[in-house]
C-alpha cells in the first residue's frame, strides 16, 4: 500500500464508530418510495459534507426529488469517478411485523437494524464518509471524485440516475453504486426487463348462473397466465463473450444459496405475475381483468422478443389482447472484468479482507444500465444481508459496512491515483 493508502484505512477503523453513526441516521428518515419526499435525507447529507468543506450542487427533477452532486480532487480528461447512491427505500409495510421499529436505526448485536439498512443506506453511508474523509484529510487526489446520490430508484428510477445523465449534469469515466451484494463479489452484469401489463374482457352475468352463462375475464386470464409460462422455454443465443460470466454466475449461486438451485435464471426468462385486479362483485361474472407480468431477460435474447413471444402465447390461446410495457425496459448488460474499475475494485475486497474475490452477475436489475447506456464502466458493491431485503427485519452486519467503505477508499486511491505517492 502507499502511504496514503495505509493513512485512509487506518483512519476508518479509527472512526468505525462514526462510519456506524451515520449509516443509522440515515436509515432514521423514512425516505419511503413513493411517496418519495428525499428533501429531508438530502438536507441532512448536505449539511454532513458541509461540516467537511465539501459543497453540493441540488438537481430537482421534481418538487420533493433532490439529485445531490458533490465532487472533490483535481480534474482529470481521463480519471473522473462517480460514487452513486440513492436515498429512497421501499414502503416498511406491516410496522406490527417489525422486530425493531424500521426507522429506528438500531445498532444491536453486530447488526445496524431498519428499512433501507442493506438497500441501500448501509453502502451509502459508506460513500458518504469516505468522500468526508478524503476532504478531512486533504487525500491530493490526481483526479475527480463525484458523490452523485439520487432520490428515486426503487418505482424504476426516471427522476435519478437517467434524469441526471441524460442531461448532461455530470460524466465521469468510470462508477461504483453501493448496491448490496456479496462481501467478496460485486455484481458487474444484469439480466435485462420486460414489464407488461394487458387486460382481458369477458362478459358480465349472474353469478349464480356461472359458468352456464356470461364468460368470466378472471378465468381467461387465468389461462393467459398458465400459457406466459412458457415463457421460461426460449432459448437464448448466448454471446460467446458473457458465457463465462454466466457459467461463474451460476456456479456461485448454488453456493449463495445452499439447497435451493437458482442458477438457471441466468440463462433462462423469469416470469411473476405481480398483480391481479379483475371482477366488480363476488356474485357478477368478471366482465374484465388487469394482469401486470415481469419478466426479466437473460443475455442472447432481446426483451422486444419476448414480448412478441408473450403475444404469440396468448393468440395460441385464442386470447387477443394488447400487451401494454411499463416500468423497466432493457436488454440485458455488464461491464467487462477487464475494466480498471472491475479489476481495482475486486482487488481492493482482495486486499481488506485476505479473501478471495471475484465479479458476478445478477438476476434483477438497477441503475447500473443507465450508466453502461452512457458509456461509463460500472459495477455494484455494497454491504448486505442479502435475505432481507424488502423483506421485514431488514439489518445490514457492521462489519460489512465497514469493508466496504474501506473497498470504496481503495478503490478510488487506486483509480484517481495521487498527485504524490507518498504522504
Amino acid at each position: 500500500m502507499t502511504d496514503w493508502n495505509r493513512l485512509v484505512i487506518e483512519e476508518i477503523d479509527k472512526r468505525q464508530d462514526e462510519l456506524i453513526e451515520l449509516c443509522s441516521r440515515l436509515i432514521q428518515f423514512p425516505s419511503e418510495n413513493p411517496p418519495g419526499d428525499s428533501r429531508p435525507i438530502s438536507k441532512f447529507i448536505i449539511d454532513y459534507l458541509k461540516q467537511e468543506g465539501i459543497d453540493t450542487a441540488i438537481h430537482e427533477s421534481g418538487e420533493t426529488m433532490w439529485n445531490l452532486i458533490s465532487t472533490i480532487g483535481s480534474p482529470s480528461p481521463d480519471r473522473h469517478l462517480l460514487y452513486c447512491g440513492h436515498t429512497d427505500v421501499v414502503p416498511a409495510g406491516d410496522l406490527s411485523r417489525w422486530d425493531v421499529p424500521p426507522y429506528s436505526g438500531l445498532v444491536k448485536d453486530g447488526f445496524i437494524h431498519g428499512r433501507g439498512a442493506t438497500d441501500m443506506k448501509g453502502g451509502l453511508a459508506g460513500l458518504i464518509f469516505v468522500t468526508g474523509l478524503f476532504a478531512r484529510l486533504g487525500v491530493p487526489l490526481a483526479g475527480n471524485l463525484s458523490l452523485f446520490i439520487v432520490p428515486d430508484e426503487e418505482t424504476g428510477g426516471d427522476l435519478g440516475v437517467p434524469w441526471v445523465l441524460d442531461r448532461g449534469l455530470i460524466a465521469g469515466t468510470a462508477a461504483v453504486i453501493a448496491e448490496p451484494s456479496h462481501p467478496q463479489n460485486p455484481t458487474i452484469g444484469q439480466k435485462g426487463s420486460c414489464w407488461f401489463e394487458f387486460t382481458v374482457e369477458g362478459t358480465p352475468g349472474h353469478g349464480s348462473l356461472a359458468p352456464l352463462n356470461g364468460e368470466s375475464a378472471i378465468l381467461k386470464a387465468a389461462r393467459a397466465i398458465q400459457a406466459l409460462q412458457k415463457l421460461w422455454e426460449l432459448k437464448p443465443d448466448i454471446p460467446a463473450e458473457v458465457q463465462d460470466i454466466i457459467n461463474i454466475s451460476k456456479e456461485f449461486a448454488l453456493v449463495r444459496n445452499p439447497g435451493k438451485d437458482v442458477s438457471a435464471v441466468h440463462d433462462h426468462v423469469t416470469i411473476n405475475i405481480g398483480t391481479i385486479s379483475g371482477g366488480t362483485k363476488v356474485n357478477v361474472v368478471a366482465d374484465r381483468c388487469t394482469v401486470q407480468v415481469d419478466t426479466r431477460v437473460p443475455f442472447g435474447l432481446d426483451y422486444r422478443d419476448v414480448l412478441a413471444e408473450a403475444k404469440r402465447l396468448l393468440l395460441e390461446e385464442g386470447i387477443d389482447v394488447e400487451l401494454k410495457p411499463f416500468g423497466f425496459q432493457g436488454n440485458a448488460n455488464w461491464t467487462s472484468d477487464s475494466e480498471d474499475i472491475v479489476r481495482l475494485l475486486v482487488e481492493s475486497i482482495t486486499d481488506v479482507s485476505q479473501k478471495e474475490a471475484y465479479g458476478v452477475l445478477q438476476w434483477a436489475s438497477s441503475d447500473a444500465r443507465h450508466f453502461r447506456k452512457h458509456g461509463i464502466p460500472v459495477l455494484q458493491y455494497g454491504p448486505s444481508e442479502l435475505a432481507g431485503i424488502h423483506s421485514f427485519n431488514e439489518r445490514v452486519p457492521v462489519d460489512q459496512v465497514i469493508q466496504a467503505a474501506k473497498v470504496y477508499a481503495l478503490t478510488a486511491l487506486k483509480f484517481l491515483g495521487t498527485t504524490n505517492a507518498n504522504k
